[in-house]
Protein backbone atom coordinates (compact mmCIF):
# COMPACT_ATOMS: atom_id res chain seq x y z
CA UNK A 1 0.00 0.00 0.00
CA UNK A 2 2.83 2.45 0.76
CA UNK A 3 4.20 2.01 -2.79
CA UNK A 4 0.77 2.80 -4.26
CA UNK A 5 0.45 5.92 -2.12
CA UNK A 6 3.88 7.19 -3.21
CA UNK A 7 2.92 6.61 -6.82
CA UNK A 8 -0.36 8.51 -6.50
CA UNK A 9 1.21 11.44 -4.66
CA UNK A 10 3.83 11.79 -7.38
CA UNK A 11 1.16 11.64 -10.09
CA UNK A 12 -0.66 14.47 -8.33
CA UNK A 13 2.45 16.68 -8.31
CA UNK A 14 3.26 16.14 -12.00
CA UNK A 15 -0.31 16.40 -13.32
CA UNK A 16 -0.54 20.09 -14.16
CA UNK A 17 2.64 20.16 -16.26
CA UNK A 18 1.84 17.00 -18.19
CA UNK A 19 -1.71 18.07 -18.99
CA UNK A 20 -0.52 21.38 -20.40
CA UNK A 21 2.21 19.73 -22.46
CA UNK A 22 -0.11 17.15 -23.95
CA UNK A 23 -2.24 20.01 -25.22
CA UNK A 24 0.67 21.86 -26.74
CA UNK A 25 1.75 21.14 -30.18
CA UNK A 26 1.96 22.19 -31.03
CA UNK A 27 -0.68 20.83 -33.80
CA UNK A 28 -5.78 26.02 -38.51
CA UNK A 29 -12.72 32.31 -49.52
CA UNK A 30 -12.60 28.28 -48.62
CA UNK A 31 -12.80 26.81 -45.17
CA UNK A 32 -9.49 26.45 -43.38
CA UNK A 33 -8.02 22.94 -43.23
CA UNK A 34 -5.16 21.84 -40.99
CA UNK A 35 -2.64 20.15 -43.32
CA UNK A 36 0.67 18.33 -43.14
CA UNK A 37 2.30 20.69 -45.64
CA UNK A 38 1.39 23.92 -43.83
CA UNK A 39 0.80 23.12 -40.14
CA UNK A 40 3.06 20.21 -39.22
CA UNK A 41 5.98 21.41 -37.07
CA UNK A 42 9.52 21.04 -38.42
CA UNK A 43 12.90 21.22 -36.74
CA UNK A 44 13.88 24.88 -36.28
CA UNK A 45 10.35 26.23 -35.80
CA UNK A 46 9.87 28.72 -32.96
CA UNK A 47 6.54 29.92 -31.54
CA UNK A 48 6.59 33.27 -29.77
CA UNK A 49 3.55 33.72 -27.58
CA UNK A 50 2.02 34.91 -24.34
CA UNK A 51 -0.01 33.24 -21.66
CA UNK A 52 -3.38 34.93 -21.15
CA UNK A 53 -5.23 36.22 -18.14
CA UNK A 54 -8.86 35.17 -18.00
CA UNK A 55 -10.85 32.09 -18.98
CA UNK A 56 -11.09 31.05 -22.65
CA UNK A 57 -14.71 30.68 -23.82
CA UNK A 58 -14.83 27.41 -25.78
CA UNK A 59 -18.63 27.06 -25.61
CA UNK A 60 -19.45 27.80 -29.27
CA UNK A 61 -19.91 24.75 -31.52
CA UNK A 62 -20.99 24.24 -35.11
CA UNK A 63 -20.40 26.08 -38.39
CA UNK A 64 -20.44 29.88 -38.74
CA UNK A 65 -20.03 30.62 -35.03
CA UNK A 66 -18.22 33.44 -33.22
CA UNK A 67 -15.58 32.55 -30.63
CA UNK A 68 -15.75 35.61 -28.36
CA UNK A 69 -12.62 36.00 -26.25
CA UNK A 70 -12.20 39.78 -26.26
CA UNK A 71 -11.89 39.86 -22.47
CA UNK A 72 -8.60 37.93 -22.43
CA UNK A 73 -5.56 40.04 -21.51
CA UNK A 74 -1.83 39.58 -22.00
CA UNK A 75 0.12 37.42 -19.54
CA UNK A 76 3.78 36.41 -19.53
CA UNK A 77 5.95 35.57 -22.56
CA UNK A 78 5.81 31.87 -23.42
CA UNK A 79 8.11 30.66 -26.19
CA UNK A 80 8.32 27.17 -27.73
CA UNK A 81 10.94 25.62 -30.04
CA UNK A 82 11.02 22.46 -32.16
CA UNK A 83 14.33 20.56 -32.20
CA UNK A 84 15.87 17.29 -33.32
CA UNK A 85 15.82 14.58 -30.62
CA UNK A 86 19.15 13.31 -29.35
CA UNK A 87 20.38 9.77 -29.98
CA UNK A 88 19.54 8.87 -26.37
CA UNK A 89 16.01 10.26 -26.73
CA UNK A 90 15.46 8.27 -29.94
CA UNK A 91 16.62 5.11 -28.17
CA UNK A 92 14.37 5.77 -25.16
CA UNK A 93 11.35 6.87 -27.19
CA UNK A 94 11.52 4.77 -30.40
CA UNK A 95 10.31 6.44 -33.58
CA UNK A 96 10.83 10.01 -32.35
CA UNK A 97 12.01 12.41 -35.05
CA UNK A 98 11.10 15.82 -33.61
CA UNK A 99 10.67 17.28 -30.14
CA UNK A 100 8.93 20.32 -28.71
CA UNK A 101 10.71 22.19 -25.90
CA UNK A 102 8.80 24.68 -23.75
CA UNK A 103 9.99 26.11 -20.44
CA UNK A 104 12.28 23.19 -19.68
CA UNK A 105 9.71 20.52 -20.60
CA UNK A 106 9.75 18.33 -23.68
CA UNK A 107 7.27 16.40 -25.84
CA UNK A 108 8.68 13.94 -28.37
CA UNK A 109 6.78 13.13 -31.56
CA UNK A 110 6.85 10.78 -34.51
CA UNK A 111 6.02 12.87 -37.58
CA UNK A 112 4.99 10.79 -40.59
CA UNK A 113 3.42 11.44 -43.98
CA UNK A 114 -0.11 11.54 -42.60
CA UNK A 115 -0.03 12.13 -38.84
CA UNK A 116 1.72 13.45 -35.75
CA UNK A 117 2.03 10.95 -32.87
CA UNK A 118 3.18 11.44 -29.28
CA UNK A 119 6.09 9.17 -28.31
CA UNK A 120 7.07 10.73 -24.99
CA UNK A 121 6.45 13.48 -22.45
CA UNK A 122 9.35 14.57 -20.22
CA UNK A 123 8.94 16.98 -17.30
CA UNK A 124 11.00 17.80 -14.21
CA UNK A 125 8.59 15.63 -12.18
CA UNK A 126 8.04 12.58 -14.35
CA UNK A 127 8.20 10.93 -17.77
CA UNK A 128 5.46 9.36 -19.88
CA UNK A 129 6.77 6.87 -22.43
CA UNK A 130 4.33 5.90 -25.23
CA UNK A 131 6.58 3.17 -26.67
CA UNK A 132 3.94 0.46 -26.14
CA UNK A 133 1.42 2.34 -28.32
CA UNK A 134 1.99 5.86 -29.59
CA UNK A 135 -0.91 8.28 -29.21
CA UNK A 136 -2.09 10.02 -32.39
CA UNK A 137 -2.16 13.76 -31.77
CA UNK A 138 -3.67 14.53 -35.21
CA UNK A 139 -4.13 12.90 -38.60
CA UNK A 140 -3.90 15.17 -41.67
CA UNK A 141 -5.81 16.75 -43.27
CA UNK A 142 -8.28 17.93 -40.63
CA UNK A 143 -11.21 20.03 -41.87
CA UNK A 144 -14.42 21.00 -40.09
CA UNK A 145 -16.22 17.77 -39.11
CA UNK A 146 -12.98 15.79 -38.70
CA UNK A 147 -13.15 13.06 -36.04
CA UNK A 148 -10.72 10.32 -34.95
CA UNK A 149 -9.86 8.28 -31.86
CA UNK A 150 -6.66 6.37 -31.09
CA UNK A 151 -5.55 4.07 -28.28
CA UNK A 152 -2.38 4.89 -26.34
CA UNK A 153 -0.44 3.15 -23.59
CA UNK A 154 2.97 3.00 -22.00
CA UNK A 155 4.83 3.65 -18.77
CA UNK A 156 5.21 6.56 -16.39
CA UNK A 157 8.22 7.02 -14.12
CA UNK A 158 9.63 9.45 -11.57
CA UNK A 159 12.31 9.52 -8.89
CA UNK A 160 9.99 7.86 -6.37
CA UNK A 161 7.45 5.81 -8.31
CA UNK A 162 6.58 4.18 -11.62
CA UNK A 163 3.71 2.40 -13.29
CA UNK A 164 1.61 1.94 -16.41
CA UNK A 165 -0.96 4.05 -18.24
CA UNK A 166 -3.52 3.21 -20.88
CA UNK A 167 -6.29 5.17 -22.61
CA UNK A 168 -7.43 7.09 -25.68
CA UNK A 169 -6.86 10.36 -27.51
CA UNK A 170 -9.93 11.61 -29.40
CA UNK A 171 -9.54 14.52 -31.84
CA UNK A 172 -12.40 16.39 -33.52
CA UNK A 173 -12.97 19.63 -35.38
CA UNK A 174 -16.26 20.65 -33.81
CA UNK A 175 -16.50 24.36 -34.67
CA UNK A 176 -15.73 26.88 -37.43
CA UNK A 177 -16.14 30.64 -37.63
CA UNK A 178 -14.71 33.97 -36.43
CA UNK A 179 -12.30 34.30 -33.51
CA UNK A 180 -12.32 37.48 -31.42
CA UNK A 181 -9.33 37.55 -29.09
CA UNK A 182 -7.97 40.61 -27.32
CA UNK A 183 -8.49 43.43 -29.80
CA UNK A 184 -8.02 41.27 -32.89
CA UNK A 185 -10.49 39.56 -35.24
CA UNK A 186 -9.58 36.41 -37.20
CA UNK A 187 -11.88 34.94 -39.84
CA UNK A 188 -12.16 31.41 -41.28
CA UNK A 189 -11.00 29.87 -38.02
CA UNK A 190 -11.21 26.12 -37.43
CA UNK A 191 -11.17 24.73 -33.90
CA UNK A 192 -9.48 21.41 -33.13
CA UNK A 193 -10.59 19.69 -29.93
CA UNK A 194 -8.45 16.97 -28.34
CA UNK A 195 -9.63 14.83 -25.42
CA UNK A 196 -7.02 12.67 -23.67
CA UNK A 197 -8.26 10.03 -21.21
CA UNK A 198 -5.68 7.84 -19.45
CA UNK A 199 -6.09 5.36 -16.61
CA UNK A 200 -3.09 4.80 -14.33
CA UNK A 201 -1.99 1.39 -13.06
CA UNK A 202 0.65 -0.23 -10.88
CA UNK A 203 3.63 -1.59 -12.84
CA UNK A 204 2.63 -5.17 -11.92
CA UNK A 205 -0.89 -4.79 -13.34
CA UNK A 206 0.10 -5.77 -16.90
CA UNK A 207 -3.49 -6.75 -17.74
CA UNK A 208 -4.76 -3.28 -16.77
CA UNK A 209 -7.44 -4.63 -14.44
CA UNK A 210 -7.25 -2.26 -11.46
CA UNK A 211 -6.79 1.44 -12.26
CA UNK A 212 -5.41 3.51 -9.36
CA UNK A 213 -6.19 6.89 -10.93
CA UNK A 214 -7.35 8.70 -14.05
CA UNK A 215 -6.18 11.74 -15.99
CA UNK A 216 -8.48 13.48 -18.46
CA UNK A 217 -7.56 16.55 -20.46
CA UNK A 218 -9.52 18.61 -23.00
CA UNK A 219 -7.55 20.93 -25.26
CA UNK A 220 -8.77 23.45 -27.84
CA UNK A 221 -6.64 24.95 -30.65
CA UNK A 222 -7.82 27.72 -33.02
CA UNK A 223 -6.23 27.89 -36.49
CA UNK A 224 -6.74 30.15 -39.47
CA UNK A 225 -5.34 29.83 -43.01
CA UNK A 226 -2.41 32.25 -42.56
CA UNK A 227 -0.78 31.11 -39.30
CA UNK A 228 1.08 27.82 -39.03
CA UNK A 229 0.44 27.42 -35.30
CA UNK A 230 -2.74 28.04 -33.28
CA UNK A 231 -3.67 31.67 -32.70
CA UNK A 232 -5.22 30.66 -29.39
CA UNK A 233 -5.00 27.41 -27.46
CA UNK A 234 -6.32 26.31 -24.10
CA UNK A 235 -6.38 23.21 -21.93
CA UNK A 236 -8.44 22.01 -18.99
CA UNK A 237 -7.51 18.83 -17.14
CA UNK A 238 -8.67 16.76 -14.22
CA UNK A 239 -6.93 14.23 -12.02
CA UNK A 240 -9.19 11.86 -10.08
CA UNK A 241 -7.72 9.48 -7.50
CA UNK A 242 -10.55 8.08 -5.32
CA UNK A 243 -8.15 6.25 -3.00
CA UNK A 244 -6.70 9.57 -1.85
CA UNK A 245 -9.93 11.59 -2.30
CA UNK A 246 -8.19 13.69 -4.96
CA UNK A 247 -10.23 15.55 -7.56
CA UNK A 248 -7.90 18.21 -8.98
CA UNK A 249 -8.58 20.50 -11.96
CA UNK A 250 -5.99 22.62 -13.81
CA UNK A 251 -6.17 24.95 -16.81
CA UNK A 252 -4.00 27.17 -18.98
CA UNK A 253 -4.04 29.12 -22.25
CA UNK A 254 -1.76 31.00 -24.62
CA UNK A 255 -1.87 33.15 -27.79
CA UNK A 256 0.55 34.07 -30.53
CA UNK A 257 2.53 37.17 -29.60
CA UNK A 258 1.04 39.15 -32.50
CA UNK A 259 -2.31 39.35 -30.70
CA UNK A 260 -0.96 41.72 -28.06
CA UNK A 261 1.81 43.28 -30.10
CA UNK A 262 -1.00 44.77 -32.18
CA UNK A 263 -2.85 45.83 -29.05
CA UNK A 264 0.23 47.58 -27.65
CA UNK A 265 0.65 49.53 -30.87
CA UNK A 266 -2.85 50.95 -30.49
CA UNK A 267 -2.47 51.82 -26.81
CA UNK A 268 1.04 53.27 -26.79
CA UNK A 269 1.65 54.66 -30.26
CA UNK A 270 1.86 58.28 -29.01
CA UNK A 271 4.73 57.48 -26.61
CA UNK A 272 7.06 55.67 -28.98
CA UNK A 273 7.55 56.00 -32.73
CA UNK A 274 9.89 54.77 -35.44
CA UNK A 275 10.93 56.37 -38.72
CA UNK A 276 11.05 56.08 -41.64
CA UNK A 277 8.02 53.85 -41.98
CA UNK A 278 7.98 52.20 -44.51
CA UNK A 279 11.72 51.53 -44.08
CA UNK A 280 14.25 50.26 -46.58
CA UNK A 281 17.74 50.24 -45.01
CA UNK A 282 17.32 51.23 -41.35
CA UNK A 283 14.86 52.49 -38.75
CA UNK A 284 15.39 55.06 -36.00
CA UNK A 285 13.42 55.98 -32.87
CA UNK A 286 11.81 59.08 -31.43
CA UNK A 287 9.67 59.77 -28.40
CA UNK A 288 10.21 58.38 -24.91
CA UNK A 289 13.06 55.99 -25.77
CA UNK A 290 15.53 56.51 -22.90
CA UNK A 291 14.27 53.57 -20.83
CA UNK A 292 14.71 51.04 -23.67
CA UNK A 293 17.85 49.09 -24.55
CA UNK A 294 16.77 46.05 -26.61
CA UNK A 295 14.56 45.57 -29.66
CA UNK A 296 12.90 42.37 -30.92
CA UNK A 297 11.59 42.20 -34.49
CA UNK A 298 8.72 39.80 -35.21
CA UNK A 299 7.02 38.70 -38.40
CA UNK A 300 3.30 39.42 -38.71
CA UNK A 301 2.50 35.93 -37.38
CA UNK A 302 4.59 36.47 -34.23
CA UNK A 303 7.85 34.71 -35.20
CA UNK A 304 10.98 36.32 -33.66
CA UNK A 305 13.59 36.93 -36.35
CA UNK A 306 15.99 39.52 -34.90
CA UNK A 307 17.16 40.84 -31.51
CA UNK A 308 19.42 43.92 -31.35
CA UNK A 309 20.82 46.53 -28.95
CA UNK A 310 19.22 49.92 -29.64
CA UNK A 311 21.44 52.22 -27.58
CA UNK A 312 22.75 53.71 -30.83
CA UNK A 313 19.20 54.70 -31.79
CA UNK A 314 19.30 52.92 -35.15
CA UNK A 315 18.57 49.38 -36.41
CA UNK A 316 19.66 47.97 -39.76
CA UNK A 317 16.78 46.24 -41.59
CA UNK A 318 18.12 46.07 -45.15
CA UNK A 319 18.43 42.26 -44.96
CA UNK A 320 14.75 41.71 -44.15
CA UNK A 321 12.38 40.60 -46.94
CA UNK A 322 9.65 43.05 -47.96
CA UNK A 323 6.77 42.49 -45.52
CA UNK A 324 4.94 43.83 -42.47
CA UNK A 325 6.69 43.46 -39.10
CA UNK A 326 6.35 44.35 -35.42
CA UNK A 327 9.22 45.84 -33.44
CA UNK A 328 9.01 45.47 -29.65
CA UNK A 329 11.40 47.45 -27.43
CA UNK A 330 12.14 46.71 -23.78
CA UNK A 331 14.48 47.76 -20.96
CA UNK A 332 15.63 46.91 -17.45
CA UNK A 333 12.33 48.05 -15.92
CA UNK A 334 10.57 45.16 -17.68
CA UNK A 335 8.21 47.44 -19.62
CA UNK A 336 7.81 47.10 -23.36
CA UNK A 337 6.17 48.86 -26.29
CA UNK A 338 5.53 47.66 -29.84
CA UNK A 339 4.97 49.34 -33.19
CA UNK A 340 4.14 47.92 -36.61
CA UNK A 341 6.43 48.83 -39.51
CA UNK A 342 6.71 48.02 -43.21
CA UNK A 343 9.92 46.90 -44.88
CA UNK A 344 9.93 47.92 -48.54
Amino acid sequence: MSTILLSLEKIYSMEKTILFLLATCGVLSAQTTVTKAFNDPIIGDMINGYTVNGTVDNSATGNGVTFNNTSLTQGMANNTTYQAPTATEISTFPGSNIKMVATGNTILYKSSASKLEITGVVTSDATLNFSADNGTFITYPAAYGHSESDNARGTFSSTTASGLFKGTITTTSDAYGTLLVGSKTYTNVIRIKSVQNFNLYQSTDITYLFPIGNITNTAYSYYDATHKFPILSSTNGNLSVPLLSINQTTSGAQVLSEVYLAAMETVKKDNFKIYPNPAQDFIEFKGNTGKYSTAHIYTSDGRLIKTVDITSGRIQVSELPEANYFIEVSGKEGKSEAVKFIKK
